[in-house]
């Protein structure tokens, strides 16, 4: 009996525990984004690919023109090398993370059109949109593979609404809108990278409360939440090593590479727990700057008037005057106080978004 326990021992020693993981797969991201760094951006300026900037984008920014950019590859390539390393590859994680390199892959081809045309402009946006389809199709499938339920949770009410069919079409406007969101977003220095690290944390801490709350006895906790955490802890990781090159004044840009990479992973994250609602705030950010050119589109072609001085919103904030440093670190806080508000109402009503369990009657 002592020989088997000791046995046990070892084997318990062997293999680092869940949320040791977690936190290796953040430093390993972190550390092959920080160390690869210099090398990809001197690899990226050697090959010409530098940003091309809009003539009718704000008049500060031609300084920023040939910066090199493509560098969501760096923080992508950095969080799944980590990400293979400590995973466990269950289904959820694996779909999260198709959903997040798929929508990368759109934003690859955008710029690389952008880079060849030698534009601002790259892939027309209905084939984006059919793109995204596919994608959702492909999630869609992904999902029910893993017997994701069709339910929509409703904080507060303590119901879930039955959706069927209609969840699938959800799943379309989860994807498309965070993948375009993010997008929209990417216009400043360290402006998408440091919402996306928050919005991120907020999905790793709902993915490590789930995990935790799963079960009294840690041996019988719900591994697909483990590999949702890991996943989100690899991406924050990189995306903290991009920043580090990508603060202002920026010595690389993520490109639609990256912007639409962390979109994808934030709709995957919001689909896989059941957050799908939630995710309206823990994208708060990102859903203002898409309203904002929404309806700046839509005043001016009803009206012939623009309700901001440039849209999206945070080049109206630089007309004003306001440095790309405040206008970051404001939208940084504000992103803060949104994600903060999304963890206590998933906080708040646990059982309504937990997947894993019936609601008690």
């Amino acid at each position: 009996m002592s020989v088997y326990l000791a046995a046990s021992a070892l084997e318990d020693l062997s293999l680092p525990s869940p949320m040791v993981r977690v936190i290796l797969a953040s430093i390993l991201a972190l550390a092959i984004s920080i160390f690869a760094g210099p090398r990809f951006i001197a690899f990226l300026r050697n090959h010409d690919v530098g940003q091309h900037i809009r003539e009718e984008g704000p008049a500060g920014h031609v300084v920023k023109q040939g910066t090199p950019v493509m560098g969501g590859v760096l923080f992508l390539v950095a969080a799944v090398i980590s990400f293979f390393v400590f995973s466990e590859y269950t289904t959820q994680a694996l779909t999260v993370l198709f959903v997040m390199l798929t929508c990368a892959g759109i934003g690859f081809v955008d710029d690389l059109m952008k880079l060849r045309h030698r534009r601002s402009l790259g892939l027309a946006g209905r084939w984006k949109m059919v793109f995204l389809v596919l994608i959702t199709v492909g999630a869609g499938y992904l999902a029910h593979r893993a017997g994701q339920p069709t339910w929509l949770a409703i904080p507060f009410t303590h119901t879930r609404l039955q959706l069927g069919l209609l969840w699938y079409v959800l799943l379309f406007f989860v994807i498309a809108g965070a993948a375009n969101g993010v997008n929209l977003t990417d216009g400043l220095d360290g402006l998408a990278a440091g919402t996306g690290i928050i919005a991120t944390f907020t999905f790793l801490s709902i993915a490590v409360i789930a995990y935790v709350r799963s079960s009294p006895n840690p041996g019988l906790r719900e591994p697909r939440l483990v590999d949702l955490a890991i996943l989100a802890a690899a991406l924050i990781g990189g995306l903290i090593g991009f920043l580090w090159y990508n603060t202002f004044p920026a010595d690389v840009f993520m490109g639609d590479t990256g912007s639409m990479g962390i979109g994808g992973a934030l709709a995957g994250f919001a689909i896989m727990t059941k957050t799908e609602l939630l995710l309206l705030l823990v994208a708060g950010i990102f859903l203002i700057e898409a309203l904002s050119v929404m309806i700046q589109v839509f005043s001016f072609r009803l009206f012939k008037r623009r309700v901001f001085l440039m849209a999206p919103i945070h080049h109206h904030f630089e007309m004003k005057a306001w440095s790309e440093t405040k206008i970051m670190v404001r939208f940084w806080i504000l992103c803060g106080i949104l994600c903060a508000l999304a963890f206590a109402l998933y906080y708040r009503s646990f059982t309504v978004f937990n997947f894993l369990r019936p609601l008690p009657k």
